[in-house]
């Protein structure tokens, strides 16, 4: 029976077009990344503008997401200053090397959506369908890409033989009685 999902993980065709899609996200963020990192990125307007949008008849941004605005990211701007240009330029890149995909993908899952609640649709929403598609695919969507070489190499550090005992473990071997 056909799945969608084991066609995604495992099949060759979903890797090459994955990896094609993975290319062209990571790239959009790369781009859009860079350009703050070089250009000089403010998120406070940004960030205040979000809030203006909780107000009226028909508010873009929801109260709980124009309260965590208000009294974390507002005052933190200048964390927010750092924070996404590097989180869009390491995530951008991450996607084109294909190293770390799924967490890539995650991340900018969450940026997407974080952009989504203060009111900016864009292609954001897009985004976020395509980003869906690299995180179930797991490691097939990475596997043109350093994730061929690195998901292996870290499987091979955590999965060290444990049924290797300590020579001072003292065992007890059984022993036949006779009559």
């Amino acid at each position: 029976m056909f799945s969608f999902n084991q066609w995604l993980r495992e099949n060759k065709v979903a890797m090459w077009i994955l990896t094609v899609l993975r290319v062209y996200i990571g790239y959009d963020w790369m781009t859009h990344g860079w350009s703050k990192l070089t250009g000089g990125f403010q998120a406070g307007g940004f960030l205040t503008g979000a809030l203006e949008k909780a107000t009226g008849d028909h508010p873009a941004v929801q109260a709980w997401w124009a309260t965590f605005l208000e009294k974390f990211a507002i005052p933190n701007a200048g964390l927010f200053d750092f924070v996404i240009p590097l989180g869009e330029f390491l995530v951008g890149l991450g996607l084109i090397l294909g190293c770390f995909t799924t967490l890539a993908a995650l991340m900018a899952m969450v940026m997407n959506f974080a952009f989504l609640f203060s009111g900016t649709v864009s292609t954001n929403a897009q985004l976020v369908v395509m980003e869906i598609f690299i995180v179930v695919a797991g490691a097939n969507a990475g596997k043109i890409g350093l994730d061929h070489w690195v998901l292996p190499y870290l499987r091979g550090l955590f999965k060290k033989d444990r049924t290797i005992q300590p020579t001072d473990t003292p065992t007890i071997t059984p022993t036949k009685k006779t009559a």
